[in-house]
């Protein structure tokens, strides 16, 4: 056999035993040859065996055992399966990751465990409350905001908002926003840019999904002393999580400029439906409970609790045991 063909044959063995095994299943030096059979190839015993050597010396954990289920398999791999387990289940809690590239991603995680862990992965986790966005640039927002961070560069883009009709539009007529990016933080599901505004002299967050046609341009970055103080903790402290509490269909009534704050926490999949001028209705699932009353009251006058009454007499209850504490 040509140099080459041996070469392609340690490699097929590799390729077969990270694929088709694990303490579970193994493969004899009969399986192993009459799969390469399959590649045009052959092996007796002892060339399986010499080849597993090789492999092994390569620093691959090829164990073997004995007796009924006796042949190879590999031992370590770089991810076992509980942490691809809590991987894939991370990629699809994820709400800025899209339904797509979940599947790709989880597509890749499986390649890492054997083709019978595999199977294991392919599982479906309900996370309440946690819509996937269809909005795949944050990906490559993401690749040149840490492009940028290596290079010590600034970035450019425009900033998007939501409207009535669930279109995302750039803000301020399409302005162009140049500012010093610092880090990325990933808080209640969502990514966000930290970096410094020159123009304004202070450290400022973006959410990465709604960055659009960002580019890294010459200049270097600037406000380094400003994004040291900058407390990152305290920043994710801010952003609102829904806790537990009684599940109930909520009707929200809110002036038109909130669309941007409803499609974000309830998706792009609710209703919305035109109210009086100025403003729209939605149902939504909610938790209700303290943390959904505050953060009705956190956005305001312009958002009120239109139904069921019931609920509405649980926040007026909410908001009169604040007042009694002034």
């Amino acid at each position: 056999m040509a140099v080459s063909q041996v070469k392609l044959r340690t490699l097929y063995i590799m390729k077969m035993l990270l694929e088709k095994t694990d303490e579970k299943y193994t493969m004899s030096a009969a399986d192993i040859d009459k799969a390469l059979c399959d590649y045009g190839m052959s092996a007796d015993r002892k060339t399986v065996y010499n080849d597993i050597e090789t492999l092994r010396e390569f620093g691959m954990d090829v164990l073997q055992t004995k007796g009924s289920n006796s042949g190879y398999y590999i031992g370590s791999r770089k991810f076992e399966l509980p942490e691809l387990k809590l991987l894939v289940d991370a990629v699809q809690a994820s709400k800025f990751i899209s339904r797509k590239k979940s599947e790709e991603l989880i597509r890749k995680l499986e390649s890492l465990a054997s083709e019978h862990d595999a199977r294991q992965l392919q599982r479906n986790v309900f996370i309440y409350n946690r819509p996937k966005t269809g909005n795949e640039t944050i990906y490559y927002n993401v690749d040149k905001i840490h492009t940028a961070i290596l290079e010590n560069r600034q970035i450019q883009y425009q900033y998007a908002e939501w409207t009535v009709k669930k279109e995302l539009i750039p803000k301020k007529n399409g302005a162009v926003y140049t500012v010093s990016p610092w880090s990325l933080t990933w808080d209640d599901a969502n990514y966000y840019l930290i970096a410094y505004d020159e123009a304004s002299d202070c450290m400022k967050h973006y959410r990465v999904d709604k960055m659009q046609r960002t580019r890294v341009i010459r200049q270097e970055r600037v406000g380094k002393e400003r994004f040291q103080d900058f407390d990152l903790v305290e920043f994710s402290k801010k952003t609102f999580s829904m806790y537990g509490g009684h599940d109930e269909e909520v009707t929200l009534q809110c002036g038109n400029e909130l669309i941007g704050v409803i499609l974000d926490r309830f998706g792009t999949d609710v209703m919305i439906v035109p109210a009086d001028e100025g403003q729209f209705r939605v149902r939504v699932l909610v938790a209700v409970s303290p943390q959904f009353f505050g953060w009705v009251t956190g956005i305001g006058v312009r958002l009120r609790i239109a139904g069921p009454e019931r609920v509405q007499k649980e926040y007026k209850e909410y908001l009169e045991g604040i007042m009694e504490g002034y």
